[in-house]
């Protein structure tokens, strides 16, 4: 199947229908949120995804730190023009790459995190830029207006802002122009519908981006027990998947498996049709070639209303599947 190529936002971007996350395919401060990862099946899977038309690459400074950006770099070679690539800046990494768990949104720092991806990409521009969390210690219109700067420089093609209010996008957008947002959205995660931000972006003309579109990975249908978890992955430390939600969603989690089964498709690839039915982009993680193939064939299926009324009837708006993150890091969100 060839991937439809849609536009995100209103600014000129051009991208396919489904995207490829790429944090899971590199270690992070020495450990790994999603279990081992393997480079070299890493890079073939980012071949695999270029090979079907899944050129929209997702990354980020903090992921490594550095080391995410850095195999996309191998993987892409001399063939840069071929690939669409968003990275993002925000959490704050020092001269000896550490990351500090601050965020810094200033003027200085997203010059400094700017220069350090494009020469870690082993590139000259960055497609699209996003402030991976809101600094609350510096205005919007101060971080908006120095990646402004940079879209000016022609080291940024496009800007975008993750996990930000309606508010932020507003300021933001009156700054220049934003093409982008990226925040979790799922069937287990609508808050961002639930808070009006997705109304705010149609209204302003600018693309929604989808992280964690398989509810970190429940809605794989690979998760059955909290032992199914690698030992170190970072899931085990969330709400989402105590004990106390656990069993519940894997109730809802079975339910979405057999409407799945009666089309003959996996629950992933339910779930990621449902995103892309909405108009969304749905970025989904993997660092295997036979999930990314699964993932893309998920883009050609087509859900009709009745699909859709009865798949959010499984998992209603509103239905408390747990937090996505700690407590610390829900702190930062806008």
């Amino acid at each position: 199947m060839k991937l439809n190529q849609v536009k995100l936002g209103n600014q000129g971007l051009t991208i396919p229908n489904i995207g490829l996350g790429c944090m899971g395919m590199t270690g992070f401060e020495d450990a790994n949120m999603y279990g081992h990862a393997d480079e070299n099946e890493a890079i073939a899977t980012i071949h695999r995804s270029i090979e079907l038309g899944g050129n929209f690459l997702d990354t980020a400074d903090l992921y490594g730190p550095f080391k995410n950006e850095q195999l996309i770099a191998k993987a892409m070679g001399n063939n840069r023009d071929q690939y669409i690539i968003a990275t993002k800046f925000g959490w704050e990494i020092d001269d000896s790459d550490k990351v500090t768990w601050a965020i810094n949104g200033t003027k200085d720092y997203v010059k400094k995190a700017v220069e350090r991806s494009l020469k870690n990409l082993k590139t000259d521009y960055i497609d699209l830029y996003y402030m991976h969390r809101l600094d609350k210690n510096t205005p919007i219109e101060e971080t908006v207006g120095a990646m402004s700067d940079l879209v000016k420089e022609g080291k940024i093609g496009y800007i975008g802002l993750s996990e930000v209010s309606s508010e932020t996008v507003r300021r933001a957008h009156a700054v220049h122009p934003v093409t982008a947002v990226q925040s979790e959205y799922s069937l287990f995660e609508r808050t961002a519908e639930e808070k009006g931000v997705l109304a705010t972006l149609r209204e302003l003309g600018i693309g929604f981006v989808a992280y964690s579109p398989l509810g970190r990975g429940f809605l794989s249908g690979q998760i059955r027990s909290i032992d199914d978890l690698p030992e170190h992955d970072f899931r085990r430390g969330i709400p989402r998947f105590q004990e106390e939600y656990f069993y519940k969603n894997i109730e809802l989690v079975k339910a979405v498996e057999n409407m799945a089964a009666e089309k003959n498709i996996t629950s992933s690839q339910l779930a990621l049709a449902w995103i892309i039915s909405k108009g969304i982009i749905p970025i989904p993680g993997t660092k295997r070639r036979k999930y990314v193939e699964q993932n893309i064939e998920a883009a050609g299926i087509q859900l009709n209303g009745d699909d859709l009324l009865k798949l959010e009837s499984i998992v209603p708006l509103g239905t408390d599947t747990g937090a996505p993150y700690d407590e610390f890091s829900m702190g930062l969100l806008d």
